[in-house]
């Protein structure tokens, strides 16, 4: 699922990470990891009609992704579709992924495409429709809530088509020179 923001944000970067193995952390990653470590290791809890789940492990068979997503919130709700029962709790519960990012929002749409991967995930395993989710930036400690569109849908579906061509070729792209190339992993 990390893929899927990589290779949206520089290709470059994408197939270095995931097909030559290469990484060098820096500040911001290790913030970053940091940040993930401790959301993951707060332990499940309910707050009232929302139930959150940490550190979930996530696939999708139909677009060949695994991961784990940081957060996923449930939230009670009426039966419809897009509600699910969970193991051991009465009701119909809405699933809400929440991704954490260390940084702020990025002016391309990297981080609402892992986030939808997540909701496609958790709808093939769950059998659900999930309308949204959240980012959350630690930089702004702000929640940005992403609708999951066509237009992102479509997005996703690209970004992951491009991905299983990128790793299958094992093709390195050439660098795309821009700011972001000044503090990369």
């Amino acid at each position: 699922l990390s893929a899927l923001q990589h290779i949206v944000f520089c290709e470059r970067q994408c197939a270095l990470i995931h097909i030559d193995q290469l990484w060098q952390e820096n500040l911001r990653t290790a913030t970053g990891r940091q940040l993930h470590e401790r959301v993951h290791e707060a332990g499940n809890e309910s707050r009232g009609d929302v139930r959150i789940a940490r550190g979930v492990a996530l696939r999708s068979l139909r677009l060949g992704l695994v991961g784990k997503a940081d957060v996923v919130e449930f939230h009670r709700a009426s039966a419809d579709n897009t509600t699910a029962s969970l193991s051991g709790v009465d009701g119909a519960w809405r699933p809400f992924p929440v991704e954490y990012k260390r940084g702020k929002p990025k002016c391309n749409r990297c981080d609402e495409v892992q986030l939808c991967a997540q909701a496609f995930c958790l709808e093939e395993m769950m059998s659900v429709g999930v309308p949204s989710g959240a980012l959350f930036y630690g930089t702004t400690k702000r929640r940005l809530e992403v609708p999951f569109d066509a237009e992102l849908r479509a997005l996703t579906e690209v970004a992951c088509r491009r991905l299983r061509e990128l790793l299958i070729s094992r093709v390195i792209p050439p660098p795309r020179s821009g700011k972001h190339c000044r503090e990369c992993s």
